[in-house]
């Protein structure tokens, strides 16, 4: 144990001491919220030239009552055919394009725009709605209903709708609120942060053995400890530098939970917003739960760290370079790409089949699991996932040593799978 503490210490002083790792932790919080509000303000912000449309309207219905905006502006000419007014308004015309109406609006290719450039989807979502609402007006109309405007108005409701977890009580003040967007966002940022750590320092496992191997460093350390000894100890010091950035990241933001939050969104200010945001200020701003999903992500990092880590140290051993690993490297990374497809289906139902034996399988329940965990799943399910990955370690670490400790000698040549049966075959 004291050589294997030895090896840890070595890979975490050389790995934890860099400025890189300092900057990256530093500054990873505030890139992850970056990415989080760029595309917001980006489209909050982002303004884009007022587009000119033509509109042919040969039902009669429609064209009169388009709304022009500051991204497009109609201007209406029935005098030309679509033949005609493709001809006129083409490329060199300053038009953006020409909006043709057939006589029967409701059949199809009846409504086409002809563009001269790249259109968008939220333009064509936004011609394609104002045409479905006049046509919907006008059917309306033919009823003969005195004052339909003011009755629509008067008829329009909407419903915002409050979520909460069953106690038996059925009182609201005793009841968990939840949102199934705040669940969404939550599962989403722990699942893809669960992926860059198991793909980011796994692959600096398969690194640092190439180079020590390919360096001869490690022909030297075995003289002094055993293939074994320094794989494990070279896996659980780039774990602990793995942990011990999670750990930063989780108290600056339980800090933020416990003091930041409060301080920023009054109670006065939550109260006079939507249910959206009472319910992120709430969840936020409960640091005991942001507490628990840390805790629970760093046993699901470090089981799923350990997991696939065990198999980088292998895949290592057995190749001279890093390009060379990347046969095994494939084959390793495919689990890992399938988690993260399977956790697109939890936010749909976090319940189904498929998402419950995801994650409760060792090579895709970390990704999947901590996906599922802001939903409130039962707290049994996260226990057996655990114990199985924890397990499936052991074992992958038993299959990764037998590899290990043959292919960290043998250079020059890149073993077949026929090769590395044999490894494992023998005592």
């Amino acid at each position: 144990m004291k050589k294997i503490a030895l090896i840890i210490m070595r890979e975490f002083n050389e790995r934890a001491r860099k400025k890189s790792f300092i900057i990256t932790t530093l500054l990873m919080p505030v890139f992850m919220i970056g990415l989080m509000v760029a595309p917001s303000l980006m489209m909050l912000y982002s303004t884009s030239d007022q587009k000119q449309v033509v509109v042919i309207d040969r039902s009669g219905q429609v064209a009169d009552k388009l709304q022009s905006s500051d991204e497009v502006l109609f201007e209406v000419n029935n005098t030309l055919s679509k033949v005609e007014a493709c001809s006129t308004f083409g490329e060199d015309s300053g038009v953006f394009g020409i909006l043709y109406i057939g006589s029967e609006v409701e059949q199809r290719d009846s409504v086409q725009l002809i563009t001269n450039s790249s259109s968008s989807m939220i333009l064509e979502e936004n011609i394609a709605m104002q045409i479905s609402s006049i046509i919907e007006q006008e059917k309306l109309k033919a009823y003969n209903i005195e004052n339909l405007d003011q009755i629509l108005a008067d008829v329009a409701t909407e419903i915002e709708l409050r979520t909460f977890v069953n106690n038996g009580t059925g009182e609201e003040e005793t009841m968990e609120s939840t949102s199934s967007g705040i669940n969404y966002i939550l599962g989403m940022l722990l699942g893809m942060l669960l992926y860059m750590v198991i793909i980011i320092y796994g692959q600096m496992v398969l690194t640092s053995v190439v180079e020590e191997k390919s360096g001869r460093v490690l022909d030297v350390i075995v003289t002094s400890c055993t293939p074994f000894q320094i794989m494990i100890g070279k896996i659980l010091g780039i774990g602990l530098v793995a942990l011990t950035q999670i750990a930063i990241w989780a108290l600056l933001v339980i800090s933020a939970s416990k003091f930041l939050v409060p301080a920023v969104f009054s109670a006065d200010v939550v109260a006079t917003s939507d249910i959206m945001l009472q319910s992120l200020v709430g969840t936020l701003g409960d640091t005991g739960y942001i507490t628990t999903l840390f805790v629970y992500l760093l046993l699901f990092i470090l089981g799923g760290f350990l997991l696939y880590a065990s198999l980088y140290a292998a895949s290592g051993s057995a190749v001279d370079s890093v390009q060379d690993g990347q046969q095994f490297n494939t084959i390793i990374m495919m689990p890992i790409i399938l988690a993260l497809i399977v956790m697109m289906s939890v936010f749909n139902d976090p319940n189904s089949p498929l998402a419950f034996w995801a994650s409760m399988i060792p090579f895709t329940s970390p990704i999947v699991m901590i996906a599922r965990i802001p939903f409130g799943i039962p707290i049994w399910e996260i226990i057996v996932s655990l114990v199985v990955l924890y397990g499936s370690f052991i074992l992958t670490t038993w299959v990764a040593a037998k590899i290990y400790r043959i292919g960290i000698f043998m250079h020059g040549k890149r073993p077949t799978w026929r090769e590395l049966w044999q490894w494992l075959k023998m005592k």
